[in-house]
């Protein structure tokens, strides 16, 4: 049996048109490709669905095939795709699965990254250097993508580079929260809340303001000619016989978190407690970051970790939660920032 519609006559007074006018309902879909598909089906559970069926092939050349199993005409899409190693792979893939959403006719199309690739690149540091992150944004937004979230951008003027809206999430919530249950009042007493170099003062600032504790900035110097090395120089502010909290958006290799660690213990710190939320965890980290002069590390699982690269000091807080919550935000038409106080 046919839908019933009504049928809308001639008004010029009005300015309407004549026509069909039928009365539809938005439907929210969640896809997912292959980077991280326990996180995507976590996102799927928090907002009471599941994830629509898809089936994703790499042929023997490399090359990758996405298709719907399913009718997704008219809905409004949500794309999960996280972003460990292979990085260029799953890059491809979600380039592929957001053109095939575009030609599926879906309402609106919605990239869920809660690690953005490429984000470190966000500005010419030398001469004939590209800025990739800008280039992963024009590549998402030729493929199909509406709208983009994402979970801490390494830097917030990332969000320039997309012409439609970015919803800029925040960890900050699911960490502190962490913290507040399970540091004891001796700790709490102790903390210090530190900036691991002048980049993320701002947001160590507000950690440092929802924990009622100081702050401590390192200073440090990197050498743009090699990747992923630094020397400690300076530590502005008291840490000796604290406890500190190094908070940071992303641990890839640990260079600057152990370093950053070891400076602290040497000026006397009682315990450092690492805080990221990005594990990246390229070779060696999972091995640095067992290092002596760090107590404890506090990740979340915005990238996926294999058993290999954890450890009995290493803690994992779920993502999902907060993404699923953002998400219903999103397609109710909601305020994503009164998740944060209005900060975001």
């Amino acid at each position: 049996m046919g839908r019933k519609k009504k049928v809308v006559d001639l008004d010029r007074e009005n300015n309407i048109a004549p026509g069909l006018e039928a009365k539809t309902k938005k439907r929210l879909v969640v896809v997912s490709g292959r980077s991280d598909p326990e996180l995507a089906a976590q996102v799927a559970a928090v907002l009471g669905t599941e994830l629509a069926p898809t089936e994703h092939r790499t042929f023997a050349s490399g090359e990758i095939y996405t298709r719907f199993e399913v009718s997704i005409r008219g809905c409004d899409v949500f794309v999960v795709q996280s972003f460990g190693p292979p990085v260029n792979e799953w890059l491809m893939e979600l380039l592929i699965m957001l053109d095939a959403l575009k030609r599926a006719s879906a309402k609106r199309i919605t990239v869920v990254a809660p690690y953005f690739p490429y984000s470190r690149q966000d500005k010419k540091g030398r001469g004939r250097e590209p800025i990739s992150a800008r280039l992963v944004a024009d590549l998402l937004k030729t493929a199909g993508a509406d709208r983009v979230m994402s979970v801490d951008l390494h830097a917030a003027q990332i969000q320039g580079f997309f012409d439609g809206p970015v919803d800029h999430l925040f960890a900050k919530p699911v960490l502190l929260r962490h913290f507040e249950e399970t540091l004891s009042a001796d700790d709490r007493s102790k903390l210090t809340v530190v900036s691991p170099d002048m980049g993320r003062v701002r947001v160590a600032d507000t950690w440092a303001d929802d924990l009622g504790a100081p702050l401590a900035i390192i200073h440090k110097r990197r050498d743009p000619k090699v990747a992923n090395q630094v020397t400690v120089h300076e530590i502005v502010g008291n840490v000796a016989g604290r406890v500190c909290l190094l908070v940071d958006d992303m641990i890839d290799t640990g260079g600057t978190i152990v370093k950053a660690a070891q400076a602290l213990k040497a000026n006397g710190a009682e315990k450092v407690i690492v805080a990221a939320t990005h594990p990246i965890f390229s070779d060696p980290a999972t091995e640095r970051l067992q290092d002596s002069a760090i107590d404890h590390v506090v990740v979340t699982d915005t990238i996926p970790l294999p058993a290999e690269k954890r450890w009995p000091q290493l803690t994992v807080l779920p993502i999902a939660p907060l993404l699923g919550r953002a998400i219903r935000e999103v397609f109710e038409d909601g305020s994503v920032t009164s998740m944060f106080n209005g900060e975001a």
